[in-house]
């Protein structure tokens, strides 16, 4: 027993360092090429790697409110839980100097592919014969298409790495009913990523409930009971992240996009469901780079589901089985819903944008049925293999060779093939069909023995695995050409030679440079490339025709917002064909803005009609009026970005708050262009705060006032802030749609502070405090508690009279011989001993002699256990003693 449970502590040994060799052989060569820095592509380059560093920072600084290097300021703890403050891989960092942190994101992703594959083998070996089958499918998880294609999403990760411990934990639950391991594994999951947690459930669910109603499980009501106690008792935990996190992405106004009518039945895109099936039979296109299908519209969808080597076929031969089985209905009713606009909507909150991003729990089912078919006998390898190449080959053929009629300039001409790009494309092909080739050489020249074609088809799938990663990677690489040209020598280098009095104090901005240029810096910008920020923000932008989704990026023709927002600093990048004046620098694309000089790589522009933060008003419009005036376009500024710089807007339900101290703008004054334009922003900048800084709980400002005034602030309005002037508490107004202002009194030197504490923090830590309290004295419980025997699990074969099974199939069993099996089953595994399979009946024999059928318990049930004897019933046709079986055997009765 003891060697039994150290072999199997070397396995979990062994499937983490497979998978921490296998990525430090993918990643090592790139981190070579960049001077020990794995840098990508897109998202990677402008949003893991400042985000790492900008979280790093503000830890280890302590200030963990406010972040005002995210867009115009964000919740920090809002903002960042989706992309890293729950990862325990971000926590490592914690220690190293911020230098570091650039050198950091390829071994965290090597640790990241390691623990995967660990967790992998954790869910999979309980339902393997050997260990080793196992194996090949932790490797087939880990470095499955769903992992490869979000290397760009280097967050995604950890939902990979930590699903498999929320359906092992259920399994142990559900066999042993051991308490206390599923509701861990709810909490860390859902603390990791609270976005990918929302599609946990959704497949737990489904997990369990199909698994309950299949027979496969048995429960009794006071267990389910417990079971939901520790699911609700796991959310509890992370509590503490979950509250603000749900508090600050219930104002994105992207979360009210649910799908309806005929979005949630059909694809508009009828490329998409070409899409999601070449995902299962070939490696992941590139994110942003659909190459088989460029009109799916689904760039970003992390549709990527391949497992290396084997492809579709384990999990074809799967399902063409006979057999009634939990995983086949499963794999069929999540086959069905990725193909269903709502019900694949159902893993990410009903939400009309369309994304695969559970494809890795679809990927670890697929895992599972390719292990389990090596293992099962009754699996039709040849059959499920033609099945993969058919379709491959198929796909193929139909993107490879479909002709398309082009008319260019009245010329009309044919080209073959669908795909956007040729080149990539017949090398996704041949990277399947040569996979496909691999593992028939696996299955044709390695079955000599078990050891034999376990070692085979590890270093087969691990051989396929790497090269294919490193192609995709070296693939993505190629899609920027900036990385050596732009941003390691300028932004990595956090603007070390920029040297500039207020950059803190002020924004920048920066014309048409990478995304998140300013975050690399660490100095405040309007420019951001940010899924989670605060609801004014985007109200704020939408209001003056600025979109806003993903990012911030206003053009330059909103030069409004940037006095508005205090932009004291534009930076144009001095190595690219893009010039914000011009190449002669004579015609600036904004008024007022004159050149300043040259450092770091880029042209400085100073922004002559700067406004200081914290400025007052003499006038007022109301929100109403406000709407009334014109947008902005991407060519032309409006009149309400305008309208700001000359008069404040407030709510209409403020107006009477303000009687006295504001006047109401006069309809003569309400021309708005660009003569009037300067005027306006040095009438503002004269009432500026003399003194502006942020500071760790937010910021602080002060000012000299001869008269009663309302200070404004372009700082984001959210719940949590707080004002106090000189000392006292001081309300806070919503203000310009979105901003704060505050009223301050006649005096020298006004202090004006204002600190952020998180919402639904404190809220937050209290409720996983009490959940942890809870879960302890559950277990407390649950131990004094005297467990009921468990009910038995269901038997492969029930015994009856053959009587029974003729009537209800309409079969006779008169002929002789009748129930002895001409060809034995063997599993594509081999048997352990390689002198059996020389024994196998069969074997160098014309004849088979008869094959005694074997007492058996079927691989679904949850622990092995001998089949209860029934006194007085026999098998017809099993011999149960040493002697030779009659030809006839009358029929038994019971």
């Amino acid at each position: 027993m003891l060697k039994r449970r150290q072999g199997e502590k070397n396995y979990y040994i062994r499937a983490f360092v497979l998978g921490l060799g296998l990525s430090f052989l993918v990643f090592i060569p790139f981190m070579a090429i960049d001077g020990g820095r794995f840098l990508f592509y897109g998202d990677f380059n402008v949003q893991q790697v400042p985000f790492y560093r900008l979280a790093h920072d503000a830890i280890r600084s302590g200030q963990l409110g406010w972040s005002q290097h995210t867009d115009l300021g964000a919740n920090f703890i809002g903002s960042y839980s989706f992309y890293l403050l729950g990862s325990p891989f971000f926590w490592l960092t914690i220690p190293f100097p911020s230098e570091w942190m650039q050198y950091m994101m390829g071994p965290l992703l090597i640790l990241k592919f390691a623990c995967a594959s660990l967790t992998g083998y954790i869910y999979l070996h309980r339902y393997t014969k050997t260990p080793d089958t196992a194996l090949i499918g932790s490797i087939l998880y880990a470095f499955s298409g769903f992992s490869i294609y979000n290397i760009f999403f280097n967050h995604f990760h950890e939902a990979i790495v930590f699903f498999p411990l929320l359906l092992a934990a259920l399994d142990e639950y559900m066999a042993t009913r051991r308490r206390g391991l599923f509701a861990l594994a709810v909490a860390a999951c859902c603390f990791v990523n609270y976005y990918f947690f929302v599609g946990q459930v959704t497949f737990t669910l489904i997990y369990f409930f199909l698994r309950m109603l299949w027979g496969d499980w048995r429960l009794s009501f006071r267990d389910f009971l417990f079971l939901a106690l520790e699911a609700v008792l796991g959310v509890g935990i992370s509590c503490a992240l979950l509250v603000p996190s749900i508090l600050a992405v219930l104002q994105n106004s992207r979360t009210g996009n649910i799908i309806n009518g005929w979005n949630a039945v059909l694809y508009n895109k009828n490329q998409r469901y070409l899409h999601i099936l070449e995902c299962f039979f070939f490696p992941p296109d590139l994110p942003a780079r659909p190459n088989f299908t460029p009109e799916s519209e689904s760039r970003w969808a992390s549709l990527g589901a391949w497992l290396p080597l084997f492809s579709m076929s384990g999990v074809i031969g799967w399902l063409q089985l006979r057999r009634k089985h939990w995983l086949k209905k499963l794999l069929w009713t999540l086959f069905f819903m990725a193909l269903v606009p709502g019900l694949n909507s159902a893993f990410q909150m009903m939400n009309s944008a369309y994304y695969a991003r559970w494809f890795y729990m679809l990927t670890l089912m697929m895992a599972l049925a390719t292990v389990m078919s090596l293992e099962e006998e009754r699996v039709d390898w040849k059959r499920s293999l033609v099945w993969t190449l058919s379709i491959t080959l198929g796909i193929t053929a139909v993107v490879g060779f479909t002709p398309v009629s082009e008319t260019v300039d009245g010329e009309q001409s044919v080209s073959f093939g669908l795909m956007q790009y040729p080149t990539r494309f017949w090398s996704y092909a041949a990277i399947s069909l040569i996979s496909l080739a691999a593992l028939f050489y696996v299955f044709t020249f390695r079955r000599d023995s078990r050891r034999s074609f376990q070692r085979g088809t590890i270093w087969a799938a691990s051989i396929v695995s790497v090269l294919y990663s490193i192609f995709f990677i070296a693939l993505g690489k190629t899609q920027s050409d900036y990385t050596w040209d732009h941003l390691i020598p300028y932004s990595l280098n956090g603007g070390a030679s920029i040297d500039l009095p207020d950059l803190q104090q002020c924004r920048s901005d920066f014309y048409e440079s990478v995304d998140n240029a300013g975050m690399f810096w660490k100095v405040p910008t309007i420019q951001a490339f940010h899924s989670v920020v605060p609801g004014s923000v985007m109200e704020f932008y939408s209001s003056v025709g600025v979109q806003r989704d993903v990012a911030s990026r206003p053009e330059t023709s909103h030069y409004g917002v940037r006095a508005l927002t205090s932009v004291h600093w534009l930076f144009d990048d001095d190595h690219d064909s893009d010039y914000f004046a011009g190449e002669d620098s004579s015609e600036p694309l904004m008024p007022g803005w004159a050149y300043y000089g040259n450092a770091n790589g880029f042209d400085i522009w100073e922004n002559q009609y700067y406004i200081p933060m914290g400025f007052s008003y003499d006038y007022y419009i109301t929100r109403s009026e406000y709407e009334k005036l014109s947008k902005g376009t991407d060519s032309t500024a409006g009149d309400r970005e305008l309208a700001m710089l000359r008069a404040v807007v407030l709510e209409d339900k403020d107006v009477q708050d303000f009687e006295g101290l504001l006047t109401h703008l006069p309809p003569e004054n309400r021309a708005f262009n660009q003569s009037l334009y300067p005027q306006d922003c040095l009438d503002r900048a004269a009432s500026a705060c003399q003194s502006f800084q942020y500071t760790r709980t937010g910021f602080s400002a002060t000012l000299d006032t001869d008269t009663e005034e309302l200070v404004f602030f372009s700082v984001p309005y959210e719940p949590g802030w707080s004002a106090r002037v000189n000392g006292e508490p001081a309300k806070i107004t919503r203000v310009n749609v979105g901003f704060m202002a505050v009223v301050v009194p006649v005096g020298e030197q006004v202090q004006i502070e204002f600190t952020y504490r998180t919402p639904g923090l404190t809220a937050g830590i209290l409720g996983s405090l009490l959940s942890l309290g809870l879960l302890a004295a559950y277990l407390v419980l649950a131990r004094r508690l005297k467990e009921k025997p468990q009910p038995p699990a269901p038997r492969f074969m029930r015994l009856e009279p053959f009587s029974e099974y003729e009537k209800r199939h309409r079969a006779t069993f008169l002929r002789p011989g009748a129930m002895i099996p001409h060809f034995p089953r063997q599993a594509a595994l081999p048997p352990e001993d390689p002198q059996q399979e020389a024994q196998l009946p069969g074997a160098g024999e014309k004849d088979p002699a008869p094959v005694e059928y074997a007492e058996r318990v079927d691989l679904d049930t949850p622990e092995e256990a001998p089949e209860e004897e029934i006194p007085g019933e026999e098998v017809p046709g099993v011999e149960t003693s040493g002697e030779e079986a009659p030809e006839q055997q009358e029929e038994p009765k019971l």
